[in-house]
């Protein structure tokens, strides 16, 4: 017979969102080659790669189209050529997060909100992410450096709300979040956490038991804010993870980029808001493209996302129709876009 003890010491397996997160994607041939494409472009996409490497879960993957190279999910993540030019109105910072910093990891850019960069680790890399060139290696809220981060949190009692980011803070297994959100708790004037992630929506095995225990322990106001471009990306497995988040008592939005090629039309938006809905999300923000370097081939100009708003409140009912909003460094908060005079 074993003894306990024994037992108590052997390495745990890794859990299921783990295991598929480590057998993600990275090398863009096996991507190719997986969806039966054209090999001919691989040379620029090796190079887009060697400056933001490739990473896609494969369960993200089998929802794309086989044998289209223009499918909407596989351009948001693809490493192409195009990431190559340089444009002098994009750059590496283009919300001014490095301005905003208040310690390691830790950002404030808006009044009463103060945001945690929680971790570097995504489980997709967006092509589009303006934290492509983010030194996370220096500005990381790491286990090491939150207490300095928290001690920053604890002495302005302005602040209400703190947003744990990254990187993908569902990254971090559920007994760093919960050692994270005890000691946010233990701060009197922090009312709400609020949640960006990913990770349900291209991971869905992430949103398992022991997430659900740790969210629905949380004392705190939670708003979890989800990033969804396409309605393709719903599948029943990510309904069932929106719905168990909603389930402890989270509640769920939901904020876009608007993408050329990708959801830059009318139909594609509707569809996007009426997905959500079923899922139980609320469309919250559609963002005008932030001017990162590599992403400029994703821009859209901005009246023509204006009059793709005005052609979704003819459409929709107005609480399907996202706030169309550009982050403008400095502002006291998001910036509206509206059609000029």
């Amino acid at each position: 017979m074993i003894a306990a003890t024994s037992l108590s010491n052997q390495p745990q397996e890794p859990a299921r969102w783990q295991q598929a997160l480590a057998d993600a994607i990275t090398d863009p041939a096996e991507l190719l080659s997986v969806l039966g494409l054209d090999q001919g472009s691989l040379p620029g996409m090796r190079a887009a790669a060697r400056d933001f490497p490739l990473r896609v879960p494969r369960g993200f993957v089998a929802r794309m189209r086989r044998g289209d190279p223009f499918d909407p999910l596989l351009l948001q993540i693809l490493p192409t050529a195009a990431e190559l030019i340089a444009r002098a109105d994009f750059g590496t910072d283009p919300v001014g997060d490095l301005g905003s910093r208040q310690g390691a990891g830790l950002l404030q850019k808006y009044a009463g909100r103060s945001l945690l960069i929680a971790t570097g680790a995504c489980a997709v890399h967006c092509r589009y992410c303006f934290r492509r060139h983010f030194p996370y290696d220096e500005e990381t809220a790491s286990s090491h450096a939150w207490q300095g981060a928290l001690d920053r949190l604890s002495a302005d009692s302005a602040v209400q709300e703190v947003i744990l980011s990254g990187g993908d803070p569902l990254s971090l297994n559920d007994r760093r979040l919960a050692q994270l959100t005890t000691a946010l708790q233990d701060i009197p004037h922090i009312k709400r956490l609020r949640i960006h992630t990913r990770q349900p929506i291209v991971l869905p095995e992430r949103v398992d038991a022991g997430l659900l225990d740790w969210l629905a322990g949380v004392r705190l106001q939670k708003v979890i804010v989800l990033h969804v471009n396409h309605a393709r990306e719903i599948d029943g497995q990510v309904v069932k993870a929106c719905q168990d988040l909603a389930g402890t008592g989270a509640t769920l939005l939901n904020q876009s980029v608007l993408l050329a090629g990708i959801n830059d039309s009318v139909e594609a938006l509707s569809d996007l808001s009426e997905a959500l809905m079923a899922a139980g999300v609320l469309p919250y923000y559609l963002h005008v493209l932030d001017r990162v370097s590599g992403a400029s081939h994703f821009d859209v100009q901005e009246r023509v996302a204006c009059d793709l708003i005005d052609q979704l409140v003819a459409r929709l009912p107005g609480y399907l129709v996202p706030k169309l909003v550009r982050e403008v460094p400095g502002m006291s908060s998001k910036t509206p876009v509206t059609k000029s005079p």
